[in-house]
């Protein structure tokens, strides 16, 4: 097996990971517009993109670092290409390593990010990370416009953490946030097309596992 045929594998590998709990890796693809379309469908069941926007994403009050609130799904996600992971701003582990990777996945897509794919980080610990602190963070990371730090109440930013399947099975390990998963979560929102990849992963890696969903072949 060559190189390229190996980071084929690997990308596969790793683009199989679930958006939460192993029940969601590639949905089949959502019709018509990628804005507000209709939750049922002919017979009155709720659509596979409602159905998965109920379980996975919901629409909690969220505060960028520039102090402006938003809701999750409504004006984050829906209709969009995004990444997500999560992240707080004294962490001394993985995050400052993660983000610095990011940083470089930015520069990598250029002028698309904002454009055709939106970044996302949430906070671990909204009662530290205020909208001041993660817009400090942020700028230690030179990021540009496209990439949004975001903090909540805390019941709001765990239930995110739990929907996203930011998480891990054992209950003692989860509730320590020392212990967070370095993942990030990436999707086509309109497509219902959802993946992840470890966040240290080689940043050209992420931006060729990131072109699966933005450019999905019907």
């Amino acid at each position: 097996m060559n190189g390229l045929d190996a980071r084929r594998k690997l990308l596969g590998m790793v683009a199989a990971a679930p958006l939460a709990g192993g029940l969601l890796a590639l949905a089949p693809f959502a019709k018509g517009s990628p804005g507000l379309a209709s939750t049922t469908n002919k017979q009155g069941q709720l659509t596979p993109r409602e159905r998965v926007r109920r379980r996975y994403f919901p629409d909690v009050t969220l505060v960028t670092q520039d102090n402006q609130r938003v809701r999750f799904y409504s004006d984050l996600i829906r209709g969009k290409v995004v990444t997500i992971n999560m992240f707080y701003a004294k962490c001394a582990g993985v995050c400052p390593r993660i983000t610095a990777n990011l940083a470089k996945v930015q520069r990598l897509l250029g002028d698309r990010v904002g454009r055709d794919i939106f970044m996302y980080s949430i906070t671990l610990k909204p009662e530290e990370d205020t909208p001041g602190v993660i817009k400090d963070f942020a700028a230690m990371y030179h990021t540009a416009p496209g990439w949004t730090f975001l903090t909540g109440r805390p019941s709001d930013i765990e239930h995110l953490r739990v929907s996203l399947g930011f998480t891990y099975p054992d209950p003692a390990v989860d509730k320590d946030t020392e212990q967070h998963i370095g993942n990030i979560r990436y999707g086509n929102e309109p497509y219902i097309l959802w993946s992840a990849c470890p966040g240290m992963a080689h940043a050209e890696w992420i931006v060729e596992t990131l072109q699966w969903v933005m450019q999905p072949r019907t």
